[in-house]
């Protein structure tokens, strides 16, 4: 486990009497993503402040047929730090069997899951359902319905978090969610904490030089997988907008697929945009994400629904303020005029719009200083203390 993924390498005696035995479950190397990231982060903050951690993740967590993307694992062979115990497949029930029983032999205090999808539900469901009768169950629910929601979802998710003891959330969004299930379980809500194990910020000129970009144009960045409900294509749609004013502005897309990409070509080419665009349309590995944040000069999030945003803490890690979409949480993680700018969603007019006030009235260094003042709120120790909070039930 990085220590600057957790913010100390010094291990921190834990605000309960003496370490727990934690179980996490959820991705964790060799798998990739936000919340593999997430969990690593928490699992080794935990185990730094003396509590014992074990990590459970997948053997199988999707079907190939079922991926959208290119690959589900690091593109690299590197040691995991924190290593996880490879056990669960989300298609045979005889390995959510399995997974109980290696839990219940570690006798544990709590089990704590990553939900972020009811594709995991039943997995998940049915191995809390047959633990939970020897030890204490908590959830961080990333999302307690999907951004592209399916029939079935509520039913599976409901499912799930009923087999809960308790549930921590990382937005209001999520918390109003799990309140239209009527799932009545209690909930602690707590910041989306600033990952920081990315490095460094590199001068923005040696960051533009690296990506062959002029030093001295207005650069964006579109960051993360590219699905419909980000918002990509009305980005795409006001760039022409942005351009009338902008006309040397850049925007840097960078993330794999999870659509299909002929969708975001046809529009490249129908707005005319080959030469504005810098496309990377591959999965980035973390050593090089700092690259494409220290380039921009903002962080463009035209989100069509979300709830919180893991992009959001990158670019406050490297002191970049974002323009985003009144949608899910987004306007409370980045105050309007302070850490960034907020506009109505699907609305191409008005995010061009914002994206040249941005630059023409020079806003880049009072946001970012109001960026380092709001990531202050989004610390590590929060979200351990919060998890440490419901680790002991409330008295009845």
């Amino acid at each position: 486990m990085s220590a600057s993924f957790a913010g100390s390498a010094v291990k921190k005696s834990p605000s309960l009497e003496g370490g727990k035995s934690l179980v996490f479950i959820g991705p964790a190397h060799p798998y990739r993503g936000g919340i593999a990231q997430f969990l690593q982060g928490l699992a080794g903050g935990l185990d730094e402040r003396g509590h014992c951690v074990t990590t459970v993740t997948f053997r199988r967590q999707y079907p190939g047929i079922l991926f959208p993307g290119k690959s589900q694992y690091v593109p690299d062979s590197k040691t995991d730090p924190f290593p996880a115990v490879r056990l669960i497949d989300t298609v045979c029930p005889l390995s959510w069997w399995k997974t109980a029983r290696f839990i219940l032999h570690k006798k544990p205090d709590a089990v704590i899951f990553q939900y972020w999808m009811p594709f995991f539900a039943p997995a998940f469901g049915l191995i809390a359902r047959i633990v939970r009768r020897r030890t204490r169950i908590v959830a961080f629910v990333h999302n307690a319905i999907p951004h592209e929601s399916r029939w079935g979802d509520r039913f599976l998710s409901r499912f799930f978090l009923n087999s809960c003891d308790a549930l921590i959330v990382l937005s209001t969004t999520v918390a109003e969610e799990i309140h239209s299930l009527k799932v009545q379980k209690p909930i602690r809500q707590v910041g989306h904490p600033v990952y920081s194990n990315f490095g460094e910020a590199l001068e923005k000129e040696e960051a533009r030089a690296v990506l062959g970009l002029p030093r001295d144009v207005p650069v964006l960045l579109f960051f993360g997988l590219i699905r419909r409900y980000k918002g990509l294509h009305l980005l795409l749609e006001a760039m022409p907008l942005v351009l009338r004013s902008l006309p040397q502005a850049r925007l840097i897309i960078a993330g794999e697929f999870y659509d299909k990409p002929q969708n975001t070509l046809d529009s490249i080419a129908r707005y005319g945009l080959e030469r504005q665009i810098l496309l990377h349309s591959e999965f980035i590995p973390d050593e090089k994400v700092r690259i494409y944040f220290s380039s921009c000069d903002v962080v463009v999030q035209p989100y069509i629904s979300a709830s919180q945003s893991g992009v959001a803490q990158i670019a406050f890690h490297f002191d970049r303020p974002l323009i985003v979409t009144d949608v899910g949480s987004l306007a409370e993680t980045v105050p309007h005029e302070k850490a960034g700018l907020v506009v109505p969603p699907e609305k191409p007019e008005a995010l061009a719009k914002a994206i040249c006030r941005f630059f023409e009235s020079q806003m880049a260094e009072k946001l970012q200083k109001g960026v380092q003042e709001e990531k202050q709120k989004y610390s590590w120790e929060a979200l351990y203390k919060a998890l440490e909070s419901v680790l002991i039930p409330a008295p009845v």
